[in-house]
C-alpha cells in the first residue's frame, strides 16, 4: 500500500494537536490502519500512549504488522486484522484516529485490495461515526482525515450524530489548488461552548518548494526536509 502526502501530513497535525493538550493520551484507537502509518507516527512522539491499530484488509495488517515489528515502537502498538462494525473493545479510548475509505457510490476499480482501501462499501462514514460514538470516551477527542468534496455531507452526519466539531483543517495541494482534504477534530459534545477554530494549509508554495508550515509539520518525519 501506498503512503500519501496528506496521511503523513494528518499524521503530524494529529501529532501536535495531541501534544498540546493537557490531559493525556493514555489510549488509542486506529481505524483501517492500513500500513500502520498513523499509529506509528503518533507512537514516535507519545511513548506513554497504547495503540490498537484495527484492518480490514488481511494483507494490509499484516504488512501494518511487520511495519510495526521492525520500529522502535513494536510494544506500543497492537494490530487488529478485524471488521470494526463488529468487533468488541474491551475499553473507551482517550483518542480516536481514521484516514477512512473516501468514496461511496462511485465509479470502484477490478482490484478489489484498492476497493477495500478507497471505496467506502465495507465502511461508511456513518458507520465509522457510529463506531467512534461507541468506542470514544467521554472526555476523548478523535480526529479524520476526509475529502473536501464531501464536506456538506460530513456537517449533516455530524449533526446528526450528534458529534461535536472543535477544529478544522482546510488542506490544499499548493497555493494555487482548491481545498481538497479536510482534517477534523471532533469529541462527542459540544459542551464547553467553545467556538469552532478553522486553519488552512498548502502543501506546495508557488515555486513548488514545500512550505514553511509543511516543514515545521513534517521535519521529524521526512529525512530530507
Amino acid at each position: 500500500m501506498k503512503v500519501t502526502t496528506d496521511a503523513c501530513l494528518f499524521g503530524a497535525w494529529v501529532t501536535e494537536e495531541v501534544r498540546s493538550q493537557e490531559s493525556g493520551v493514555r489510549s488509542l484507537l486506529d481505524i483501517g490502519t492500513g500500513t500502520g502509518l498513523l499509529s506509528l507516527m503518533l507512537a514516535q512522539k507519545h511513548p506513554e500512549t497504547k495503540i490498537d491499530a484495527i484492518e480490514i484488509d488481511k494483507e494490509a495488517a499484516e504488512q501494518a504488522k511487520e511495519n510495526v515489528n521492525v520500529s522502535l515502537w513494536k510494544d506500543q502498538i497492537d494490530v487488529i486484522n478485524a471488521d470494526v462494525r463488529n468487533f468488541s473493545f474491551i475499553k473507551k479510548y482517550d483518542l480516536i484516529i481514521s484516514n477512512p475509505p473516501f468514496y461511496e457510490n462511485e465509479l470502484v476499480s477490478v482490484s478489489e485490495r484498492k476497493n477495500l482501501a478507497h471505496h467506502s462499501k465495507n465502511l461508511t462514514l456513518d458507520e465509522l461515526l457510529t463506531v467512534i460514538k461507541k468506542n470514544l470516551g467521554t472526555v476523548g477527542n478523535f480526529f479524520l482525515l476526509l475529502p473536501y468534496k464531501r464536506n456538506e455531507e460530513i456537517k449533516r452526519l455530524f449533526q446528526r450524530h450528534q458529534l461535536f466539531i472543535s477544529k478544522i483543517l482546510l488542506t490544499r495541494q499548493s497555493v494555487r489548488h482548491d481545498y481538497f482534504r479536510v482534517f477534523i477534530k471532533g469529541k462527542l459534545n459540544g459542551q464547553e461552548k467553545k467556538e469552532l477554530e478553522f486553519d488552512e494549509m498548502s502543501i506546495w508554495n508557488e515555486k513548488q518548494e514545500y512550505t514553511i508550515e509543511f516543514i515545521e509539520l513534517l521535519k521529524d518525519y521526512y529525512l530530507y526536509l
